[in-house]
């Protein structure tokens, strides 16, 4: 399965029918435990002795099984955790590789959520952030590490202004310092990049976003590309004797580095974050992401274009000041777009309007067809305002580097004709400014 292409792994890939009773659609296992057989037979599922056993759905469950399994194939992974949540993707991924404290390094322009996290929650667990305005200062970047560095964290396409992390320079510094490239490639999802590809180690998603595709259900995926050595001497987290693995290891050295090598910080996620900790994700979830996972292809062809066209409308469009799409082809970045998104870089584009704060809330107001909620990647179009929703946590000395103003506004192209799209903005752009007139003249 893993030598399938990308079209015939997103239907096809980590499923075998023959093992689930010959049925064609993957089956939802809505169940919490497993029968173990015998008490012998109990014990080794228990050690771990067993391949594809299954005892309790917080520790696996055969559904969420499929979907860890075919993502690790369409990212060209060797294995992937599904969680709760795209932020308990990044909030596992980062305590497992910073345990006990440490530095990463990491843009301002980030998720809000994300970056609220950076700054505020895992300081209180020793891991600090050195925050850069451009994360393709490959120079920059040298100079920030230190010996205390454990990661390189960032954002393939950033959220909202669409730039492009140049993976592989970034994975060419963070190897020679010794520590992991970690890339959150929810944007352009594996149909669009696949950063490991490039050199990356880590790639993480919201798969509640495009790769779901129909905002029905929040998830998230943790993927390895089993190439970094977590042995180095860097990460002592991966050096620790643990009991759990001592009868799987039946050797001297049951770490998670010495029983799994290169695929031990995967297999860490797993059994200890979320193991432990428990954002699990639930079989009926894993079912609707793999449903997603089947339409992926044609769903984004179609959104990627008609972002284009959307994106080229609000370059003339006399009351936008900025578009911020780098996908259009006179936008910055025009290299790093040719190398890393022959296909496009996604559906997600920024534009801030040629006016005040008020007729933005009134172009929010005003449109019909875009609906105004905190998501990305459905299959209909929607809008928001950063600066008061989605990334409201950002501090005002990092604004300017993610554009985030008043007047900004963040789409997210869905399936509706484009036609029908740009009549919507183009009618609420023209209410919002002819409001303002009137207002002007009646005073």
């Amino acid at each position: 399965m893993t030598n399938y292409k990308f079209n015939t792994a997103r239907i096809h890939g980590g499923y075998i029918p023959e093992e689930h009773q010959n049925a064609a659609e993957v089956p939802i296992y809505q169940n919490v435990a497993f029968t173990l057989g015998d008490a012998e037979h109990a014990e080794k599922i228990a050690r771990g002795n067993v391949p594809n056993a299954y005892t309790y759905s917080r520790v696996g469950n055969p559904t969420v099984a499929v979907l860890e399994k075919r993502i690790a194939i369409l990212d060209g992974g060797i294995e992937a955790v599904a969680v709760s949540s795209g932020m308990a993707a990044i909030t596992y991924s980062i305590l497992n590789v910073a345990e006990g404290g440490g530095r990463i390094i990491a843009p301002f322009d980030l998720y809000g959520a994300a970056l609220d996290e950076f700054k505020t929650l895992f300081p209180k667990y020793g891991i600090e952030f050195d925050l850069v305005a451009d994360i393709n200062d490959l120079a920059a970047i040298k100079r920030l590490i230190k010996p205390e560095t454990k990661a390189i964290y960032t954002e393939s396409i950033s959220n909202p202004t669409t730039k492009i992390s140049d993976v592989a320079g970034l994975a060419a510094v963070a190897h020679q310092a010794g520590v992991p490239l970690i890339v959150d490639n929810t944007f352009p999802t594996p149909y669009l990049f696949q950063p490991l590809k490039y050199g990356a180690d880590i790639v993480l998603y919201s798969s509640t976003k495009g790769i779901n595709g129909h905002g029905n259900a929040v998830s998230g995926l943790i993927v390895d590309g089993g190439k970094f050595n977590w042995n180095n001497g860097k990460f002592p987290q991966f050096q620790e004797k643990e009991f759990i693995l001592k009868e799987v290891a039946a050797k001297e050295d049951y770490s998670y580095a010495g029983v799994f090598g290169n695929a031990a910080f995967i297999k860490r996620i797993k059994m200890k974050y979320l193991r432990l900790m428990g954002a699990v994700l639930g079989p009926f979830e894993a079912y609707l992401e793999l449903l997603g996972l089947e339409t992926i292809s044609e769903r984004l062809d179609k959104e990627v274009a008609t972002s284009l066209k959307i994106a080229h409308y609000l370059k003339q469009e006399p009351h936008v000041k900025n578009v911020y799409y780098t996908g259009l082809e006179d936008a910055p970045q025009a290299e790093l777009r040719k190398k890393y998104f022959p296909k496009g870089i996604g559906t997600i584009l920024s534009f801030e309007i040629a006016g005040t704060a008020a007729q933005t809330k009134k172009v929010v107001d005003a449109v019909k067809l875009f609906l105004y909620l905190p998501n990305v990647g459905d299959s209909r179009s929607l809008i928001v305002n950063p600066n008061k929703i989605t990334h409201r946590e950002v501090p005002v000395e990092y604004q300017a580097a993610g554009h985030l103003t008043d007047q900004l506004l963040r789409l997210s192209i869905g399936l509706e004709d484009s036609e029908d799209l740009i009549s919507d903005l183009k009618s609420a752009i023209a209410q919002a400014f002819e409001e303002e007139t009137d207002d002007k003249n009646q005073g």
